[in-house]
């Protein structure tokens, strides 16, 4: 539960508010979750837990999201301290408006998955639309909360309102971010530290702006690596780009002014991305990678189609300790629609829906590319979104070395790919791998009789 707060005081705030006294009224039914909880005011608070998204709502004025109080009535829950009750009404109308906006998003989807020009148009130019723990989830550009609901009546005034709010808050924060790393450059590289990074990553979040918040807080692990002069400036040069562009999007194609939404943090609901075109197409399963991000554990896992050449990327998050989700296997095959996030170069997707049973293993070599064709492929995923930080390629006929693959640099965590080099035996093999700007990080290859062999 308080792995879903948004910073360090958010959990002890709901620490505070966890416990019974504060709830006179609460209960749960099925997969939601509700309460009353005392404030300073007359009136308590209204707290609601969807807890199949999850999606929060309370009657609290906090710009936190989720507020403590929803973090709170979740703690106090999963204590076994909530009964069994049925839901009030106000609470019951909230559910009642959630389910008719995911029966109005399926329906659209489904529209948009019947329409002939649904892929019409979409070619094997691909884009990445999120950075790792950059809080997007790919949310959407004028999103308030999980979805879009404001507590009261009114709520489409509000939420645009609040939207706007938040746009000239991000502003602000990031003005002030300009101007913090224009005094970092002039007064030296060596002069900020791990505390001050904290400190701004603070600021940041508070000014609603958690995609570039989650940038500077990671800052700390650049100054620990040996080369860390040049990738602090790279850093910050991103970063710059990043507070600018936002400045300036109303110049920007639109395609990329939402990619830069995205990036500082703005969301994009789920609903949203399925009732968008689909891509359909049999996508081979190249590999995954698990990281820990956040108090959370992200798997990214990399795909690519048959058809289109288009890669795709579908992650998925889960608190530490936690299953994620396993139904993507490496080395196989799946026929199904993917729905991608919008931006100038959309990579992150979502399985939208599946035709019939996903491959078995050994179905095969995924088609790939030379070298060159890759460099290419990742140049234009760069030209179009230069915050663009992995890249899935393909690589056929290469024979891996020591250091390097296929004339890329191998990242300097994966030298001495034993199990590879052991494969290719000194001969041409096709490796999928995550491209990074320090080099090739290898994910899959295929031994002779064309089974995978997860690297």
């Amino acid at each position: 539960m308080l792995a879903l707060a948004p910073d360090a005081p958010s959990q002890k705030a709901a620490q505070r508010v966890a416990g019974p006294g504060k709830w006179p009224v609460c209960g749960a039914t099925g997969d939601v979750v509700f309460g009353e909880c005392e404030g300073s005011g007359a009136k308590p608070y209204l707290a609601c837990v969807d807890l199949t998204e999850p999606a929060f709502r309370c009657s609290c004025p906090s710009r936190k999201f989720p507020c403590k109080h929803a973090l709170g009535l979740l703690l106090l829950w999963s204590a076994g301290g909530v009964p069994d009750a049925e839901p009030p009404e106000w609470a019951a109308e909230w559910l009642a408006q959630r389910a008719e906006r995911a029966a109005k998003a399926a329906a659209r989807a489904e529209a948009a998955r019947a329409a002939p020009s649904a892929v019409a148009g979409i070619g094997p130019v691909a884009g990445d639309g999120f950075v790792a723990g950059d809080g997007s989830g790919g949310d959407s550009t004028g999103v308030v909360a999980a979805d879009g609901v404001a507590a009261g009546g009114g709520a489409g005034t509000r939420a645009a309102g609040a939207d706007s709010g938040r746009r000239a808050r991000v502003a602000a924060g990031l003005a002030e971010l300009e101007r913090w790393l224009a005094d970092q450059v002039r007064q030296g590289l060596a002069g900020a530290g791990e505390r001050d990074w904290d400190e701004l990553a603070k600021r940041l979040v508070d000014a609603q702006a958690p995609g570039v918040a989650s940038t500077v807080s990671r800052l700390a692990r650049v100054r620990a690596e040996d080369d860390w002069p040049g990738r602090l400036l790279e850093e910050y040069t991103l970063i710059n780009l990043l507070a600018v562009a936002y400045r300036r999007r109303a110049d920007l194609p639109e395609a990329l002014a939402t990619t830069v939404l995205t990036r500082v943090g703005f969301p994009v609901t789920r609903e949203e991305v399925l009732a968008g075109p689909v891509v359909r197409d049999r996508w081979d399963v190249l590999g995954r990678r698990d990281e820990e991000q956040d108090r959370l554990t992200a798997r990214r896992v990399w795909l690519r189609g048959r058809r289109t050449g288009r890669p795709a990327l579908v992650l998925s998050f889960a608190p530490q300790g936690q299953p994620l989700d396993a139904s993507l296997l490496t080395g196989t095959t799946i026929d199904a629609d993917l729905a991608f996030y919008p931006g100038a170069a959309p990579l992150r997707a979502l399985v939208a829906a599946r035709h019939g049973p996903q491959a078995a293993l050994g179905d095969g070599v995924p088609p790939g590319r030379t070298p060159d064709e890759a460099m290419d492929e990742v140049a234009a995923a760069l030209a179009a979104d230069p915050w663009t930080t992995t890249w899935p390629v393909v690589l056929a006929g290469v024979i891996p070395g020591r250091t390097t693959l296929g004339g890329f640099p191998l990242h300097p965590r994966d030298h001495d790919l034993w199990r590879l080099l052991a494969v290719s035996g000194g001969h041409p093999v096709t490796v999928a791998a995550e491209w990074t700007p320090h080099g090739l990080r290898a994910l899959t290859t295929w031994d002779d009789e064309g089974l995978a062999v997860i690297l």
